[in-house]
């Protein structure tokens, strides 16, 4: 499921990028190609876990019908043990034929050499954005299997009640604020939007605003400028300034989406998989738009792909089989109609089910999102940087420092300690 790929959860594994993701059983299980002969190659993946193995066999026995010649030995690994467990198959020097990567650890195996390049496929099935994300030097190293992003979900009830109008696609931040301080108006506990002033949130704000991490080389830290700055300032603001954000202390240690389901927040931008537990909880009408920005737009998007060893016996088995998973409509069919994220396909007819859906009703926007995708920054020491930026970002947004003092510093550690490639 996507919200296995959340940046607050995957952050701390970006270590594990430096090295080669290792089998679940020999790359070398045959010696044949999928030509014809009968084949059998590895899969290992962490996505199915946790209730979708059964789908990721449905999945598979289709591909079967349609390919009888190849046999797939699929092994499905707990997230949070996925990675471990890679590292030590690797220093073992065995390697899957084909295997899941979300899309942090993607650009570092690629760059490294670890991934083959997947030629002779048909990928026009594919959302060329999504397709592209996993495109290293314009070669294609990996293809996307699902997808998930961030919306700005927003209580229909509360706009009514403050008398503004819907977010629209034409908002700016400028207009998130307005609405934001109108919904807070309405009572002492009420509140306009939460934004979670951390990392994960900062480098797509900072998108927003023109700025970035890394200069355009990606060979220097660029956290202090004048558009990050902004982009900080815009989020501490709305708690420190306008209030139209909690604190910490009135939040009561109560979560962010418990806060959104008690019909007490107007916004708040988060990812597509609280879908269907707004759509349980919310007693009040709600609907989503594309996030908006400030200079330009800028979205949160995750993705797992399938990628294939290059050392593996089985390449062009293993083609046809992550290409069948990740392009075909009947995959695509029992993805959704068993609930398991998004499949990144172009075929509206194929996505029918999910756009018909009407809660959230604007499911539209999960898409027109793609046309404003922006990644992290993949670097070598990836943790150490979040965790820097997020211990700054804390102290800021508790008013212990100013946002110039917090980025500044974290300017200053991350150019000490942190190694870009």
């Amino acid at each position: 499921m996507m919200k296995k790929g959340k940046l607050a959860s995957v952050a701390s594994l970006l270590l594990c990028a430096s090295t080669v993701l290792a089998g679940c059983g020999s790359a070398g299980a045959s010696s044949n190609s999928g030509n014809g002969d009968e084949v059998t190659i590895t899969y290992c993946n962490f996505n199915a876990s946790g209730g979708h193995e059964k789908t990721l066999e449905k999945m598979y026995e289709a591909f079967h019908k349609e390919n009888p010649n190849i046999k797939v030995k699929i092994e499905t690994i707990a997230y949070d043990d996925y990675f471990t467990q890679m590292q030590t198959r690797v220093a073992g020097g065995k390697a899957p034929d084909c295997y899941e990567l979300n899309i942090e650890n993607f650009a570092e195996y690629a760059n490294k050499n670890q991934l083959a390049e997947i030629k002779g496929s048909d990928l026009s099935a594919l959302n060329d954005t999504a397709r592209d994300a996993f495109k290293v030097n314009g070669k294609q190293y990996g293809l996307p299997e699902s997808f998930s992003n961030v919306v700005l979900i927003y209580n229909k009830d509360l706009f009514d009640q403050a008398k503004v109008e819907y977010p629209n696609e034409n908002w700016t931040q400028d207009d998130v604020q307005k609405a934001a301080e109108a919904i807070r108006k309405l009572g002492d506990n009420i509140y306009g939007i939460y934004q979670p002033i951390t990392y994960n949130e900062f480098f797509k704000v900072a998108a927003q605003h023109g700025g970035s991490l890394l200069n355009k080389d990606k060979t220097k830290f660029t956290i202090n400028s004048k558009e990050n700055l902004e982009a900080a300032q815009q989020l501490v603001d709305r708690v420190q300034k306008s209030n139209v954000q909690p604190t910490e202390a009135q939040m009561g240690g109560m979560k962010d989406w418990d806060l959104f389901m008690s019909g007490r927040l107007g916004m708040i931008p988060t990812g597509i998989w609280a879908f269907q537990t707004f759509a349980e909880n919310c007693k009040f009408n709600w609907d989503i738009v594309v996030e908006p920005g400030a200079k330009k737009k800028a979205t949160h998007f995750f993705s797992n792909a399938c990628v294939i060893n290059p050392k593996s016996k089985n390449q062009e088995a293993a083609t046809k089989w992550i290409t069948w998973l990740t392009t075909s409509d009947k995959s695509a069919e029992i993805r959704l109609k068993d609930g398991w994220d998004l499949p990144a396909i172009k075929n509206e007819d194929a996505l029918k089910s999910y756009l018909e859906q009407k809660n959230p009703e604007n499911r539209k926007a999960v898409f027109d999102s793609l046309d404003y995708l922006v990644i992290p920054p993949v670097i070598e020491d990836y943790s150490m940087m979040s965790d820097i930026l997020d211990e700054k970002l804390k102290a800021a947004a508790s008013g212990s420092k100013t946002v110039k003092e917090a980025l500044d510093e974290a300017q200053e550690e991350c150019e000490q300690k942190v190694k870009i490639k």
